[in-house]
């Protein structure tokens, strides 16, 4: 998978792995005002499974859309090429920069390696 997202596309994949599966009218109900019409979310719905990150089922007259990437598989690729287009690839960069800009503090910091220390261990 190396398709990105436009913001919009990201908007309407969100709802879908908040909901798991919805109709269209579903994922414009979960969406903040103003509330885009219904034939832009069902146009972009539709580019998100020409892009393969999403498919249907059938339900009487309509569709159900569901996400067919996980959340955690489209974030890791994003974070990867984030790494790689602004910190020449180097997790140690893009951490440094973000405790900086950020103004991380020392607790954020200590929670973070107690996360990457016991990933390492599992």
């Amino acid at each position: 998978m190396s398709k990105q997202l436009t913001k919009a596309e990201e908007q309407i994949m969100q709802v879908l792995w908040d909901l798991q599966e919805a109709s269209v009218k579903e994922v414009i109900d979960k969406l903040p005002e103003p509330k885009p019409a219904y034939n832009t979310v069902s146009t972009i719905i539709r580019i998100l499974e020409t892009k393969e990150f999403v498919d249907h089922k059938p339900v009487g007259r309509g569709f159900i859309y569901y996400p067919i990437i996980e959340k955690e598989t489209y974030s890791n690729q994003s974070l990867h090429k984030l790494m790689n287009g602004y910190f020449d690839g180097s997790f140690k960069s893009m951490v440094s920069f973000f405790v900086k800009e950020n103004k991380m503090d020392v607790e954020e910091l200590e929670s973070i390696l107690k996360e990457v220390n016991k990933n390492k261990k599992s």
